[in-house]
């Protein structure tokens, strides 16, 4: 029998209380809508723990096509938790994070989205220029420009 082996990663979810402005909002980030349907039954609540579930969900997939976010809004069972106010240094799951050129148009192009920057944008080492933000629904987003021929890889090689 074969070993079984990781091909890709797929996507990452997010669960977002309005699924068109979450959809707005990353594609100004530069995502584009792959597609968008309701996942509704039992069948659906078995493979999430949740029984008889409704769900809308809209898959992102990024320009060069190979990661995705699938955003989720549930319309039952209604959400029971919110952690999108917990600081950067909470337990799970936190931020999905983005290279971009440009970083600081499209700042700019987010904040008319409600984007607002968490702390301040950063220089980390000759590789990037980063922050962290709030974007739609105060959802944390990472966004890295690349400055130089480096890489975080050539970084953490070098420990």
């Amino acid at each position: 029998m074969a070993k079984s082996k990781l091909i890709e990663m797929h996507n990452v979810g997010i669960v977002v209380e309005s699924l068109d402005n979450a959809i707005e909002f990353f594609e100004e980030i530069g995502l584009s809508l792959e597609g968008r349907m309701m996942v509704e039954g039992e069948w659906a609540g078995k493979v999430t723990g949740l029984g008889n579930q409704s769900v809308e969900i809209a898959m992102m997939v990024t320009p060069d096509g190979h990661s995705r976010l699938e955003l989720s809004q549930f319309l039952t069972p209604q959400t029971i938790a919110d952690h999108r106010t917990n600081p950067v240094n909470s337990l799970g799951y936190l931020r999905v994070m983005f290279r971009v050129d440009h970083l600081d148009e499209l700042l700019s192009r987010l904040e008319k989205h409600g984007a607002k920057v968490v702390g301040e944008v950063v220089q980390f080492g000759d590789v990037y220029r980063l922050c962290y933000i709030r974007g739609t629904e105060g959802l944390l987003i990472g966004l890295a420009e690349q400055t130089g021929n480096s890489t975080a890889s050539d970084i953490l090689d070098n420990k």
